[in-house]
């Protein structure tokens, strides 16, 4: 999977009132499945599956999950064979990020809510699949592999001079990678799209070294109702943000971040000279699931 086609778009004219300077990291162009961050996340994985002789990837995500679509078209470009433990029982109506998957040949396995929050993977995956070819990943590429593979995002910085970088977050992966990797005076900001994900904190910590530990800043206030939920304001704003700039955002994740910098910025958040870069983390293709014509692009 090349990544040639990532570039940084300048959005400074929409900001110009505020006396900031604002970049757009568009690593949604990567790949058209394995987009944004996952591919980061998850080129270290794959590489010590590939050292240990594994064949078979399993995952952990829900219907909507950018992971588990982009686990799905990684290990078929790889040549793994993949697994996705689904939360939640089996829908009559697959999301259209469920059937993408299954389509490059993920095996899709459906447990309780309560089995999930646990972790468990069923007996019958042991029955398909032999449990020594199997390499596991955590639910959003969570830990130290995905973390270093996150880091070498800020590879892709041409700009060294960025005071603040902004990113959505789930778990959290991406933003301890920028954190790691960001220069002593850059201060990292978190945008989570989960609703009451107080915990956040500390899986951010357990994946940086202590000198590191709470050196970011999160928002929880942008979450439009939870994960995957969205409404009238933030699909108004995403398509008022593709006029303004012709940069496409997801409701998942890109679209809350783009509204959050959008409001902090016109708290005055950042000082004058501020000169921002925000992480466009991909997942636009989680957007299929709305009613057509919702979006504009």
């Amino acid at each position: 999977m090349q990544h040639d086609n990532i570039r940084l778009d300048n959005i400074d004219g929409i900001f110009a009132h505020s006396g900031i300077a604002v970049d757009v990291l568009r690593l949604d162009l990567i790949h058209p499945l394995v987009s944004g961050n996952k591919w980061y996340k998850l080129k270290i994985y794959l590489q010590e599956a590939e050292t240990q002789n594994k064949s078979t990837i399993l995952t952990f995500g829900g219907a909507y999950s950018n992971h588990i679509l982009a686990t799905a078209a990684a290990c078929k470009d790889k040549g793994f064979s993949s697994i996705g433990i689904m939360r939640g029982e089996e829908p009559k109506q697959y999301s259209n990020t469920l059937l993408q998957a299954q389509s490059l040949g993920m095996k899709l396995y459906f447990i309780s809510r309560d089995a999930y929050k646990k972790k468990t993977i069923p007996n019958s995956v042991y029955e398909e699949t032999e449990q020594q070819y199997i390499y596991l990943i955590n639910e959003g590429g969570y830990g130290l592999p995905g973390r270093k593979g996150a880091e070498s995002i800020m590879e892709e910085i041409t700009k060294p001079d960025y005071t603040h970088i902004l990113v959505a977050i789930g778990t959290g992966t991406t933003l301890a990678g920028l954190v790691a990797a960001k220069t002593y005076k850059q201060q990292v900001i978190g945008i989570s799209v989960l609703k009451n994900n107080l915990t956040l904190p500390q899986k951010i910590n357990a994946l940086l070294p202590e000198k590191l530990h709470d050196q970011y800043i999160l928002f929880h206030q942008f979450h439009f109702g939870g994960y995957a939920k969205q409404g009238a304001a933030l699909i108004n704003f995403m398509n008022q943000w593709f006029r303004q700039t012709g940069i496409p955002t997801d409701f998942v994740y890109t679209g809350k971040l783009f509204y959050a910098a959008n409001e902090l910025v016109n708290e005055n958040y950042f000082e004058r000279g501020s000169k921002l870069l925000f992480i466009h983390s991909g997942g636009i293709q989680g957007n299929h699931s709305l009613p057509n014509g919702t979006l504009i692009f």
